[in-house]
């Protein structure tokens, strides 16, 4: 390493990440990061830490799980000959997903771009995979923030209704000692996916999740995944999962005192 190597500035190399920089200027810091471990060190850093939509979406940008993201993004190993378009890749693919989680909090749809392959399983596994990828993300500031009054509770369950032709009121999804949080629509396999969000004050993020389904009655079982219990059901028309960390035996309880009341 070349000690009297001067490090470019801030403002250039985040010019050098964003690919704003003449195809020359661009290949001298292309060759400095490849030379100089401090240079590699500083593009690292800026390329996960300059986001363009963290000043617009600070407030709540807390409620995503950037860190952990960012984490499992920087142990994908890149190659020195294509720094650039790594960092440039890996930026906006954070940006992407951390803004989706984000959009999450405020939004009533979102798209859930996971894929089949995430899971060898197949048939009605294949959903309870997906969600359970995506419930991992979740941290207690995920869910942060007031719980919602009644009315507005149950304007966001008539998204459900008009969705997935399940009529629900605030009284038929209450978890007793956990608090409702929020209705999220997703999609998998083109088909919609209700999430009714919950904070444990003891074990953190939980979820009931519910898609349509044309198998039949099937009584409650339960399974690990993502190092979280769910127990999954069915009736007629629909296939319904409780994700959380809560213990087993506590999610069983909250799994029939769900069932009660949706079957009342």
């Amino acid at each position: 390493m070349s000690n009297h190597i001067n490090i470019p500035s801030d403002e250039e190399l985040t010019a050098f990440i964003d690919g704003e920089l003449p195809r020359q200027d661009a290949a001298r810091i292309e060759a400095l990061g490849n030379a100089d471990e401090r240079v590699a060190a500083r593009l690292e850093f800026l390329s996960k830490s300059n986001l363009p939509f963290n000043e617009a979406f600070t407030p709540l940008l807390a409620a995503a799980p950037r860190a952990r993201l960012e984490s499992m993004l920087a142990a994908i190993p890149t190659r020195r000959a294509s720094r650039q378009q790594s960092f440039a890749s890996r930026r906006g693919f954070v940006g992407a997903l951390a803004a989706s989680v984000v959009a999450g909090v405020i939004a009533d749809r979102a798209y859930l771009g996971i894929s089949r392959s995430l899971s060898k399983d197949e048939g009605d596994a294949d959903w309870r995979a997906v969600v359970a990828e995506y419930i991992s993300l979740y941290t207690p500031d995920t869910l942060a923030g007031p719980v919602p009054p009644g009315d507005v509770q149950s304007v966001q369950l008539a998204q459900i209704d008009r969705k997935l032709g399940l009529a629900l009121s605030p009284r038929m999804v209450a978890l007793p000692g956990v608090d409702f949080k929020r209705v999220l629509l997703l999609e998998y396999d083109e088909r919609p996916l209700a999430q009714i969000g919950y904070l444990d004050p003891e074990t953190g993020p939980m979820a009931l999740c519910i898609i349509r389904s044309d198998k039949g009655e099937k009584a409650p079982e339960i399974e690990g995944r993502k190092g979280m219990n769910v127990i999954y059901w069915s009736s007629r028309s629909h296939a319904f999962m409780l994700i959380g960390h809560a213990p087993a035996d506590r999610m069983q309880e909250l799994v029939d005192n769900l069932r009660s009341k949706l079957t009342a």
